[in-house]
């Protein structure tokens, strides 16, 4: 039997992005314009505020934050002591808005984009038709020291993003493919040997996470549920999340609490209205695994 998610906290406009880090989840909250965080006790703070919608979140090896500013098309550095600089600017990669981000061990980040304007494609032709027909994108990967380069192209609004323990394969989320797909993560950070390395619809994956058994939770936003998948496909188990859940995360100091996050719609003017979204957690059976 599923486990039945508990309310950690609420009053959240749109939550994305989650990472456990230094005993608390951190995430970003796009229509607060600020990154929060917060512990299993529930006391949720503000940690920094940005002129911009925040969205993937990660740390580099010497502690340093990344984060990603969406319409800007950019990554920031947050140094330890607190001073925010520009890390990389995206523009000549990211065809519309910037979202998910995962940092590998060497401090290499890799984030998506939308690829084209999401809101106004569903206002105007509604989902099916824009998941039959969209622009895809392009993936950039950034250096430590903050130089990007493509890293695949031809992405299906690509977003949740996960790298295994072994640090050797990269899978990520196409949520408009309905598929999370894998890619060999070489030395230098290049991706290749493209695959499906599970095909999820009718479910489609927003924010992903893995665990230590080699399966990957995904966020559903077009239902209310978080879902585990296995390698190929096999759905192996569904949490009700209430609302449309738009990123998960494993944490807890035993890795066993899944991080949910909810929202009545992504839907930006709707979803800024009033601060709806929720943070649901659970206890899993397996631990986290790999990055973030």
């Amino acid at each position: 039997m599923a486990p039945t998610p508990q309310l950690l906290v609420d009053g959240i406009y749109f939550g994305e992005g989650p990472r456990w880090h230094g005993g608390r989840l951190w995430f970003s909250d796009f229509h607060a314009h600020a990154v929060k965080s917060v512990s299993l006790a529930g006391d949720l703070r503000t940690e920094l505020t940005l002129d911009d919608r925040p969205s993937g979140l990660g740390w580099l090896p010497d502690g340093s934050m990344l984060i990603v500013s969406m319409a800007k098309r950019q990554v920031l550095r947050r140094t330890p002591d607190g001073e925010i600089s520009l890390h990389a600017d995206l523009s000549a990669i990211a065809s519309f808005d910037c979202n998910d981000m995962v940092v590998d061990a060497a401090g290499r980040a890799y984030v998506g984009n939308f690829g084209f304007d999401l809101d106004a494609a569903l206002a105007a032709r509604g989902v099916e038709s824009v998941i039959a027909d969209h622009v895809t994108a392009t993936l950039a990967c950034i250096a430590p020291d903050g130089t990007v380069r493509a890293a695949a192209s031809g992405l299906h609004f690509p977003n949740g993003a996960v790298i295994t323990q072994d640090g050797k394969t990269l899978i990520i989320g196409e949520t408009l493919a309905g598929c999370l797909t894998a890619f060999d993560l070489d030395a230098e950070g290049g991706l290749g040997n493209r695959r499906i390395w599970a095909p999820t619809w009718p479910r489609v994956p927003d924010g992903i996470a893995l665990d230590a058994a080699g399966n990957i939770w995904i966020a559903n936003p077009i239902a209310p549920e978080c879902a585990l998948i296995a390698q190929g496909g096999a759905v192996l188990e569904i949490i009700d999340t209430g609302q449309p859940c738009f990123a998960c995360m494993l944490g807890g100091e035993d890795g066993r609490t899944l991080f949910m996050l909810t929202a009545k719609t992504s839907i930006a003017h709707e979803a800024a209205a009033a601060p709806t979204g929720k943070l649901l957690i659970a206890t899993v059976a397996v631990p986290h695994a790999g990055r973030p």
